[in-house]
């Protein structure tokens, strides 16, 4: 069920073309909220607005942040360029996006006339914080280099809310951003993970590609029930394009729960069960006891029958991140205080570096 509140802009904190971070008084106290301006319009100091306050009240990790569903001051908007394909489809706030795929695209032709991603690395995470050290690692050797980022329907539906997406390509770390399924605000927007692969081939001449879902994802403590199962599907994707998958493992020894000690069970499930090709997967050399943990893993699970286990020394993380004065942070917890969750995605990066492809 929806909860809806009554509340009034308090203050501004930030704003750009696609979202305004604001202050709203919400029962006498003042509390935090996402406006999407090609949502909901435009708002000002004092408007009253229309508040979707479910998912702080169930303390669902947003950062205890409000959505604005309507500005009661300002009720029309009208932002209507784009082409007709629809996202938010047949929800009241569905809205329509010019996809690169659609019939009267420029690249329309180009996209159909796709024949293969000829071996381009495709790297696939499964938490959004995975993608700041892969391109602080791959970015600082390669700068000349395109990365394309595509932001999957997994989590968070408009990439503005990313502050990372905004801070990476401030920095020209990531060159383009493509949204697919129900994900909205990329450079690009495509209809599905096969079409935004060939955008980043025949269109966007990518050198490499990142696919994760944006910020926020759903567990549920069993097996099956995590969004993050989406990378068997979207690796399976990139072999059938003739592209080269490349799996980041999520891998943790400061997670308190046993069953993401190591490889994360997201993982060990992913990769043994759902994705039904052979991809690469990258593990850094982690001091002994810790290694011997995920190499334990690996053998119980078939990994290695299945996959290519590629091992690799790395410790250029920290030097890579304070090169282009970059912080990373998940699940609550910075670089030092789980180093490997973020040496796995810039090894991956050094992977790619090293040739290691060929």
């Amino acid at each position: 069920m929806l909860s809806k509140k009554i509340g009034i802009v308090n203050r501004i904190i930030s704003s750009n073309d696609e979202i305004d971070e604001i202050e709203v008084i919400l029962n006498k106290n003042i509390q935090k909220a996402y406006n999407y301006k090609k949502l909901t319009g435009n708002l000002k100091l004092n408007d009253t607005v229309l508040l979707n306050t479910t998912a702080v009240e169930l303390n669902l990790g947003t950062g205890g942040y409000h959505f604005v569903i309507a500005n009661l001051d300002n009720l029309e908007s009208n932002f209507t360029e784009g082409g007709h394909i629809m996202k938010l489809r047949y929800t009241p706030l569905q809205i329509k996006v010019d996809a690169v795929e659609e019939q009267g695209s420029i690249y329309h032709d180009k996209i159909n006339n796709f024949e293969s991603l000829e071996n381009m690395p495709v790297v696939v995470g499964t938490l959004h914080s995975m993608l700041t050290p892969f391109v602080a690692s791959y970015k600082r050797h390669n700068k000349d280099k395109k990365v394309v980022y595509i932001m999957t329907d997994g989590a968070s539906l408009p990439i503005s809310l990313s502050k990372t997406v905004d801070e990476l390509k401030n920095k020209g770390l990531v060159d383009y951003t493509i949204t697919i399924g129900n994900a909205f605000g990329g450079d690009y927007e495509c209809v599905n993970i096969y079409t935004a692969l060939i955008t980043t081939k025949e269109v966007l001449k990518a050198d490499v590609v990142f696919v994760s879902m944006g910020p926020g994802i759903a567990g549920t403590g069993t097996k099956y029930g995590f969004t993050g199962i989406e990378q068997g599907a979207i690796l399976d994707s990139i072999k059938k394009l003739n592209g080269r998958p490349i799996a980041i493992p999520r891998i943790s020894f400061s997670d308190k729960r046993k069953r993401h000690k190591g490889i994360s069970h997201h993982s060990i499930t992913v990769l043994s069960e759902i994705c039904n090709v052979n991809v690469d997967i990258v593990i850094p050399i982690f001091e002994k006891e810790k290694l011997d943990y995920i190499k334990s893993q690996i053998k119980e699970n078939n990994l290695d029958k299945k996959h290519n286990i590629i091992y690799i020394e790395n410790n250029n993380l920290k030097g890579d991140l304070e090169y282009f004065n970059l912080k990373v942070k998940s699940m609550g917890r910075y670089y030092e205080q789980d180093r490997e969750f973020f040496d796995v995605s810039s090894s991956v990066a050094y992977y790619i570096n090293s040739g290691g492809l060929l």
